[in-house]
């Protein structure tokens, strides 16, 4: 292969990748192929190659491609490297000083998520989360957004034949039920964790995406029921709005013609 012929490939490999990161659908070949124009026998190629690297994932039964764990990978190693609680947490302590709560930043492993930042606000508030405490996911607010923003294959897979517990009588515990939550959740772009791990505390979470529009973390503001009147969570979430919009603009987060993302700019 000549370097020039390398470098093509190359140029068209990732232009591949760029049409795929665009579509939030899965595409057919012959959508690749009429987006792109390349020739067919060296698409054939080429996505064979990004698949077998991981790169894309090929549904048999659909006859679509899609984007593959190595993208997310690569997203995460690209969100680490920008360094996310030293971005953070500024937009958190500016969320803290205006409404006086508590504010987290939490990233999925497994089933659980993982507080990686925290800023206490004034009042006092005795929470389970602390900074690399692991907590269910499908029992908390920011749990239920990471959860959302993975692809139905994925959540399938994490879920498996687990069973989830349940820590209040508020805590979605049947499978079935937590998977349409979920969905309800991505729809509108946040989640609210009504009582479901503590009794008595209640939290608004929005979600924090990427240059690929994965959802790469989780920001969420923490109220004692109590004071969380339909007027304090809206002040809240609004709050949380922009600062998720900030973060996941510094990680490359653009929208495009026509895109639908969790993150909406405020104001």
């Amino acid at each position: 292969m000549t370097k020039g012929s390398a470098v093509k490939s190359a140029e068209r490999t990732l232009a591949i990748l760029e049409l795929l990161t665009r579509h939030e659908e899965p595409m057919s070949f012959t959508a690749i192929a009429q987006a792109l124009r390349y020739p067919r026998s060296s698409l054939h190629g080429l996505l064979r190659t990004v698949v077998e690297r991981g790169w894309a994932d090929f549904d048999p039964e659909q006859r679509s491609y899609t984007l593959g764990i190595r993208t997310l990978e690569a997203g995460n190693a690209y969100t680490r490297a920008l360094g996310l609680v030293e971005r953070a947490l500024p937009l958190m302590e500016r969320i803290r000083d205006t409404i006086d709560e508590t504010v987290q930043l939490a990233v999925l492993d497994g089933l659980h998520n993982v507080y990686v930042a925290k800023v206490d606000g004034r009042q006092t508030l005795t929470l389970a989360s602390e900074v690399g405490r692991r907590l269910p996911a499908h029992a908390t607010g920011v749990g239920k957004v990471l959860l959302a923003g993975l692809g139905q294959e994925e959540l399938e897979t994490r879920l498996g034949p687990t069973t989830l517990a349940g820590f209040t009588p508020h805590t979605l515990i049947d499978k079935d039920r937590l998977r349409a939550h979920l969905r309800t959740v991505s729809g509108r772009g946040f989640a609210v964790d009504n009582e479901e791990y503590t009794l008595g505390i209640r939290c608004v979470a929005v979600p924090v995406q990427d240059w690929s529009r994965h959802t790469v973390a989780a920001l969420s503001v923490s109220v004692p029921a109590i004071r969380f009147t339909p007027a304090h969570r809206e002040k809240a979430h609004r709050l949380l709005l922009d600062a998720a919009h900030r973060l996941s603009t510094a990680l490359g987060y653009r929208s495009g013609p026509g895109g639908r993302s969790g993150v909406v700019p405020v104001g």
